[in-house]
């Protein structure tokens, strides 16, 4: 795995090394010993699939508060998504920056997601399909979220007019957190 850390302290781009041969490739998409030695989460609690059947659907942007507050490693196995991840920590030198990275099925890239971060992501193709490794429990009482369309952070979608749930389009800006 090749680990490339964004603009936001310790969130990481991961690129697969690829082993292609005739039948296809083979890659390691996790490894304890790798993550540690970055100083990254290694234990996964729970793993996650969300299908989207639509282009432009958006989800997001999703955290959790402490003590339940959730690390992520996203990869999206179908399709392809705009993933998105804001920086939410208060004392942080990049609080309320984002960074955005194209997640595909044909790339293989991963995104790792710290603790503190609110993340959500744009679909860019119908049929778009995600995984995430999750390195703590879906905690309802903990689950937050900010608007994806929050001046404070000004994000760039791709696409217009997002497929949005009424949950996610009603969550409040991160001045009335």
């Amino acid at each position: 795995m090749i680990f490339t850390e964004t603009k936001l302290q310790g969130a990481y781009q991961i690129d697969l090394e690829l082993r292609n041969d005739e039948r296809g490739f083979f890659a390691r998409s996790f490894c304890q010993q790798e993550f540690r030695a970055r100083g990254l989460k290694t234990a996964i609690a729970q793993c996650n699939v969300s299908f989207n059947r639509l282009k432009g659907t958006l989800r997001g942007m999703h955290f959790q508060l402490a003590p339940k507050a959730e690390a992520k490693l996203v990869r999206c196995i179908r399709g392809a998504i705009y993933d998105v991840i804001v920086d939410i920590r208060p004392r942080s030198a990049t609080y309320c920056s984002w960074t955005a990275v194209e997640l595909t099925a044909d790339n293989c890239r991963m995104l790792y997601i710290p603790e503190g971060f609110a993340h959500g992501f744009q679909t860019l193709e119908d049929n778009s399909e995600v995984f995430y490794h999750m390195f703590e429990f879906y905690s309802p009482e903990h689950a937050r979220g900010v608007r994806w369309d929050d001046p404070a952070f000004a994000i760039t979608w791709p696409l217009m007019k997002p497929i949005i749930s009424d949950k996610d389009r009603n969550y409040p800006f991160m001045s009335n957190i």
